[in-house]
Formats: structure tokens, sequence, C-alpha cells
């Protein structure tokens, strides 16, 4: 992971912290949660050894990038505007986007607004989702999947337990093979 670069980039309002590595056509990758720009280390060697530009940001709120106040200010726009601020930064016109979970929602996202930007697509674990106007996106994820699917349990503000088993997979998530870690949402 030596070869990595890491870079603090203005962009949008805040700074946002970027691996990179090496050089040619540039393959921005997204993050999904609660991961970092590290879930993408293996590909990223991988593609750069292959003659690409892999770049990989932590997205707002995440890792050293900035992590605004305001949930206002996480909207697909705001992350979408971070993401283009970024490849201006960095001179370039257009990407081969990939995205991973929260990272694919917002791919999705940016071949919407600025499909000048993409070459090519490559989403994984989250499919299209067309907007439905007449109901909430979270509460659509509410009533198919319920109220403990992450997105909707981090909608309440105060903090959320997450069970994380430490050595047996298969146990009681509130057993003692079990850490219950507290996360503040304001």
């Amino acid at each position: 992971m030596e070869k990595i670069e890491h870079t603090t980039v203005r962009t949008n309002g805040i700074n946002m912290h970027v691996a990179s590595i090496g050089t040619g056509p540039a393959v921005l990758f997204l993050h999904g949660f609660p991961e970092l720009w590290y879930t993408w280390r293996h590909q990223m060697l991988s593609l750069s050894s292959l003659g690409y530009r892999a770049i990989a940001p932590d997205l707002r709120g995440y890792g050293d990038t900035d992590a605004p106040s305001s949930p206002a200010s996480y909207s697909a726009l705001h992350i979408v505007g971070d993401l283009v601020g970024l490849i201006d930064h960095l001179g370039l016109e257009k990407v081969y986007l990939v995205g991973h979970d929260w990272g694919a929602i917002i791919a999705w996202y940016f071949c919407l607004f600025r499909p000048d930007r993409i070459k090519a697509l490559v989403n994984l674990s989250v499919p299209f989702f067309r907007r439905n106007p007449k109901i909430n996106f979270v509460e659509g994820f509410r009533a198919v999947l319920g109220d403990d699917f992450y997105m909707c349990r981090f909608q309440n503000i105060g903090s959320v337990l997450i069970p994380i088993r430490m050595n047996n997979m298969d146990a009681d998530p509130l057993s003692g093979s079990s850490v219950l870690l507290s996360f503040p949402i304001s």
C-alpha cells in the first residue's frame, strides 16, 4: 500500500482525502457504508499495474474528509458536487466510475446529474432505483426492509447500537462474543 499516494483536495467547500495511484485513464472508486477509500486498495493496485489511474476518495463525512455538521449538507447534489470538484481539480474531463453500496447510489446520481463527466459505470450491490415522487426515499426502504435497515435506523437523532461479532459469526449478537458499538447521531 506504500505506493498509494494520499492528498487532500479542497472541493465544494470541504477538504476531501483522496488516495490515488497510477497513470492513464482514470477510474474513480466510491466506497460504501461504513467504508473508506481503503475498501478499494486491491483494485487500485491491480488497475494501476494495468495502466490505469485509480482514485478513491473518502466521501463527505467519512474518514479524513470533512464532515459538515448539518444533515442538509449530505444531499446527493452536495456529494456529486464534491466529486465533480475533485475531478476538476485533477484536470480530468471524464472518468470510469465504480461504486459499491452507498457509493453505488451516489454513482447513479452522478451519472444522472453529470453524464458528460462519465465514460462508463460499474456498480456493485445496488441497482438503480427510479425516484418515486409519491414516497420518500428512506420510507421506501422502510416499507420493504423494516425499521432496522441501516438507512432507516440512522434517521433518528441519538445513538445507534450496532452488534459486532468478534469470533463466531453465528453467535447471538447480544451474547458475550459480541461487542456493541454506540454511534452518536445528531
